[in-house]
Order: structure tokens, then C-alpha cells, then sequence
């Protein structure tokens, strides 16, 4: 009997173990499950992080491409308005001369003027700005001198006449200023 018993309790707690082996095999598959959903989980983080950097990148390189654009638009811009400009400066320097020489009849005189003025409005209206020169320090961007004085009243490199207007657009010279330097 007592073989039978203890045949009995061995029974018993094999079959008391067996769900305790199904549950360690239930939590192991939970566990591995866990482990690839992780990392499933971190790939996809990864990923995501991998996009949104790139998705940053191309914000940037647009907003440089915009800007790039912009700047090249505008300098083509000034460039295409500058050759035009300086091929109508040779007529503003014609009218200033006319302007200054003596003349009989003054209504011919306020004449030219007024053509004078029309056109340095519309060279103002389109960003031309007249180079300052006389009294200013001489600037060889701004300036080509074509001869030299002695002047005592003048400092060393200052600008004492001016024989011809320079005019530019934004920061790029159309027509340098023809000056006369100082010491």
C-alpha cells in the first residue's frame, strides 16, 4: 500500500508540476514575445528618428535653396537694371552739361531741367543712387582717379573735383566716379 500511496503522490505531483511547466513554457513565450516587441518597438524609433532627421535636412536645404534663389533673382535683377542704367547714363551726363552751359532762353534752360529731373527719378526709382565723391575720402571701388592736385586745404586722398557721376545699384558699382585726388 505504501508503494501505492507514494505511486499516487508521485502521480499527483507530476500532475501538479505539469501545469507549472506549461506556465514557465506560457511565460518564456510571453517573455521572447516581449523581447521582439521591444525591439520591433526601438527599430521603429530608430526609423522614425532616421526620417524625421532627414525630413529636417530637407526643410533646411529648401529654405537655403529659397534663399540662394532669392539672391541670384535679385543680383540678376540689379545686373539687368544696371546695363540698362548705364547705357543711359552717357545721356544724363549730356543734360547736366546742357543744364550747366548758357543759354538765351531760360523756358529751354527749366526745358532740360525738368528732362533732367525725369530721368534721375527714374533711375532713383529704380535703386540707382548717384556716387558721392567731391570731399570724400578717395575709394578705388568707388572711384578712378585720372590726375592729381596739390591742395593744402584738402587732407592726404581726398576726392577735389569730379569729372564724370559714378552711379550704382545696391552694393555693385554701375560707373565708377572720374576724380580728381587731392595730395
Amino acid at each position: 500500500m505504501d508503494k501505492e500511496k507514494k505511486n499516487e503522490n508521485k502521480e499527483k505531483e507530476e500532475i501538479k508540476e505539469q501545469p507549472e511547466k506549461k506556465n514557465d513554457v506560457k511565460n518564456e513565450q510571453e517573455a521572447n514575445k516581449e523581447k521582439e516587441l521591444n525591439e520591433q518597438i526601438s527599430k521603429l524609433k530608430d526609423e522614425l528618428e532616421d526620417v524625421k532627421d532627414r525630413h529636417t535636412r530637407l526643410i533646411a536645404e529648401f529654405d537655403n535653396l529659397k534663399k540662394r534663389s532669392a539672391k541670384e533673382r535679385e543680383g540678376l535683377y540689379n545686373s539687368i537694371i544696371g546695363d540698362i542704367m548705364s547705357s543711359l547714363l552717357p545721356v544724363i551726363d549730356n543734360l547736366e552739361k546742357a543744364t550747366e552751359a548758357d543759354s538765351k532762353d531760360e523756358e529751354y534752360k527749366k526745358g532740360i531741367e525738368l528732362v533732367l529731373k525725369q530721368f534721375k527719378d527714374v533711375l532713383n526709382a529704380n535703386g540707382v543712387k548717384e556716387i558721392e565723391a567731391v570731399g570724400q575720402p578717395f575709394d578705388p571701388e568707388l572711384h578712378e582717379a585720372v590726375s592729381m592736385i596739390q591742395d593744402e586745404n584738402l587732407g592726404e586722398k581726398i576726392v577735389a573735383q569730379e569729372y564724370r557721376k559714378g552711379y550704382m545699384i545696391g552694393n555693385k558699382v554701375i560707373r565708377h566716379s572720374m576724380v580728381v585726388v587731392a595730395n
